[in-house]
């Protein structure tokens, strides 16, 4: 049993493994991007700064990214080692072009870019001296599937009291500036000049926003595209609608899942005009991500040694610390409100197996276990090989999708109303026969396992965020080696009890108890239903969750139809099983519509709330206020219980207010590469994710699990709350 056990494990998991490691070794990126480090001057000025050049040329076909990489992607970051005192600026992006893959719209660049560093000279290097700029590019390069890359660029350059113009980079260098943005020209109408951050606006018209750039005689403008600099700001795939008046340009966008305000739009507008390419940057530039921007210090003389840039304290996980930790969370996980209803299944099973002999009970735990770890390994492949492929998605991506979330409370509900004896559920619903009957009982074991898995992926429990962070930053083995141990740390505690004879004694026995029992763990179960209807009813607009209502409802008339076909003679019976596969069909055909209606931006908060981009928090860094940032989404039930016992609290507002602290709150309900962005920044790949910036110092990680306590000490309000 055993073996046969761990051969269907590997089997299960081959085909994910597999996917990830031959879309990341197929090719490798060195043959699809040459990259090089240049500088646009012979020589360092001490005291000057010198413009630096990133250059990457593609193979035909392929491309990189730019700041913003769009539907999915990751743009090139350098982390850079350099001698003391040296410092870089902010890259300097060149416009991008729209790249359409599929359904998805990113930005990027196709056969050669030059980013632009600027490099600051301190006044303390001296002229005589060579120094070695060095550092590691890391970008992904994407056809039709993604690779990673990373490049080691060097370059060597004396120090001198006068610089010329490096020989033969100036044709490149003339390149790359022509492709950067431009500031607004000066001929614009001085009213619209003098709004700042930028010389244009935009307004909410429905729900479209509409970019206007008042310049008279734009009658040659035959394109135009705006690139937002915030990720999921904009609905990127959706046309961009260009109207040309006496007034001037007026481009229809279509908002984001991040519900941006039109006052808050900032990005690079690209026209086509005369037959030319031009493009303006419109808005306040977001801060630079620290990873870009960092150096490094180290000896003017040797090439120093390789070092990372600034990582989450994750990082310092080894494989084996965590899969531990990994299978701490998976113990947790049993506790977590989100598994009740199938740890109410579990225990129901338990006290009817405990009447069967020890090895048959042992096999039903085997087979749970089975269950558990086929899921987690499944799910983890599926995870790996996606985020290799470039799709910016964490852990419990699969909840992200209206249809899963829709055909896992059919499912649920479907279970319901067995417990409750409205229809049974069995080997015998299809008549096969006393043997499959009792081979249908591991069966069960196993899918109660598959469920277990699919509701308490919503939850994040302690010691689990890091894990998991850690596993999707390693190669795809050890990766599945820490989803695994997850998954044997929620098996654990059933696995445990089926395999110590003694445990089983400890459970009552099997008696008419049991059906009012059965009876009762339904409603656990609809309260489930309730919880998942209410995801999808954040996630799809008013078409699509009256869709899946009525699919419940069909749900319901199956149950009916089949549970009457029992005993009502042949044709009867094949009658109502004709109509009972027939609803199911029907329901199953209303869920393949649920993407078609998905929900646009919501921006309704509660009063203190502001929606999280990237530009606002960057914004209120430079401010120096203190920021609270709450990472949710609607499937998440630890985010849920986390807002209503602990950040909901009067004692939590009210320091909030005392502090001026500024709640951000980002939902990850629908996909939002920004919020991933952000995830993946900080060692976590799924929600709940809490940070607290105290002005421009580096964010404070919270735990999972909050407390009126955590957040007030934080944000450096516990006296003040005490004091209430």
């Amino acid at each position: 049993m055993l073996r046969l056990l761990l051969a269907f494990l590997l089997t299960l998991a081959a085909p994910g493994l597999a996917g990830a490691q031959g879309a990341m070794t197929a090719m490798k990126a060195k043959d699809l991007v040459r990259a090089r480090l240049v500088s646009e001057s012979e020589a360092l000025v001490p005291g000057r700064t010198v413009t630096l050049g990133l250059h990457m040329a593609m193979k035909p076909g392929w491309h990189v990214y730019w700041r913003n990489p769009g539907d999915s992607g990751l743009p090139p970051e350098m982390a850079w080692r350099l001698p003391e005192g040296f410092t870089v600026g902010p890259v300097q992006w060149p416009v991008p072009e729209r790249i359409r893959v599929q359904t998805l719209m990113n930005f990027g660049y196709e056969g050669a870019v030059t980013l632009l560093v600027p490099l600051a000279v301190p006044e303390s290097a001296r002229a005589g001296e060579t120094v070695r700029l060095s550092g590691t590019l890391s970008y992904l390069v994407c056809e039709e599937i993604c690779i990673p890359g990373s490049a080691e660029l060097s370059l060597d350059l004396p120090v001198a009291a006068s610089a010329e113009p490096a020989s033969g980079q100036a044709a490149l260098f003339a390149r790359a500036r022509a492709a950067l943005p431009e500031a607004l020209p000066e001929a614009l109408p001085k009213a619209l000049a003098e709004a700042a951050p930028g010389s244009y606006r935009a307004t909410r018209e429905g729900d479209r926003l509409v970019l206007h750039l008042e310049r008279p005689g734009l009658t040659g403008v035959t394109d135009a595209a705006f690139f937002p600099y915030a990720e999921g700001a904009l609905d990127n795939a959706a046309p961009q609608d260009l109207a040309i008046d006496a007034a001037g340009l007026h481009l229809t966008l279509t908002p984001g899942d991040a519900g941006q305000l039109p006052e808050a739009l900032a990005g690079v507008l690209a026209l086509t005009e005369d037959g030319a390419r031009k493009a303006y940057a419109l808005g306040p530039e977001p801060a630079p991500a620290p990873t870009t921007a960092a150096a490094v210090p180290a000896s003017p003389q040797a090439p120093p040694a390789a070092v990372a840039p600034p990582a989450p304290e994750e990082e310092s996980l080894t494989l084996w610390s965590a899969a531990g930790l990994a299978l701490v969370g998976g113990l947790l996980l049993n506790l977590m409100p989100c598994v009740f209803p199938v740890l109410s299944i579990k225990v129901l099973s338990l006290v009817r197996q405990a009447g069967e002999s020890a090895t048959r009970v042992r096999l039903h735990g085997l087979a749970y276990t089975a269950g558990v770890l086929a899921s987690f390994l499944g799910l983890a492949g599926l995870l790996i090989a996606l985020k290799a492929g470039g799709a910016g998605i964490g852990w419990g991506f699969q909840l992200q999708s209206p249809v899963v979330v829709a055909l896992l409370a059919y499912g649920l509900f479907a279970m319901g109303l067995s417990l409750s004896g409205a229809v049974h559920l069995g080997g015998g619903i299809v008549g096969l026969g006393d043997g499959l009957t009792r081979r249908a009982g591991y069966q069960g074991s196993f899918f109660t396992g598959v469920l277990a898995t699919l509701v308490a992926t919503p939850c994040t429990a302690p010691f689990m965020g890091a894990a998991v962070g850690f596993a999707l930053t390693q190669s795809p083995l050890a990766a599945l080696t820490v989803f695994a141990s997850l998954g044997l740390g929620l098996a654990l505690p059933f696995l445990g009890l089926t395999l110590v004879p003694q445990a089983l004694r400890l459970l009552p026995r099997p008696g008419a108890w049991m059906d009012v029992l059965k009876g009762a763990l339904a409603f656990p179960v609809y309260a489930t239903v309730a919880w998942l209807v209410w995801v999808l009813a954040q996630q799809v607009g008013p078409n699509g969750l009256l869709a899946g209502l009525t699919g419940l409802v069909l749900v319901a008339l199956a149950a009916w139809a089949w549970e009457r076909a029992r005993g009502a003679g042949r044709l009867g019976t094949g009658f109502g099983r004709v109509a009972a596969l027939t609803a199911l069909a029907a329901a199953l055909g209303l869920v393949a519509v649920l993407d078609g209606d998905r929900a646009t931006a919501r921006t309704a908060l509660a009063q203190g709330e502001e929606a999280f981009t990237q530009a606002r928090l960057d914004a209120l860094r430079r401010e120096g206020r203190t920021v609270f940032v709450d990472m949710t989404a609607a499937w998440c039930i630890t985010c849920q219980v986390n807002e209503r016992t602990v950040i909901a609290r009067e004692g939590v507002q009210a320091a909030f207010r005392a502090g001026q602290v500024v709640y951000l709150k980002g939902d990850w309900t629908n996909q939002n590469p920004e919020i991933t962005r952000l995830l993946e920044r900080h060692g976590r790949s799924g929600v709940p994710l809490y940070l607290v910036y105290r002005g421009t110092s580096e964010a404070q990680v919270l735990p999972q699990i909050l407390t009126e306590g955590i957040v007030l000490a934080a944000i450096g309000q516990k006296d003040v709350a005490a004091a209430q």
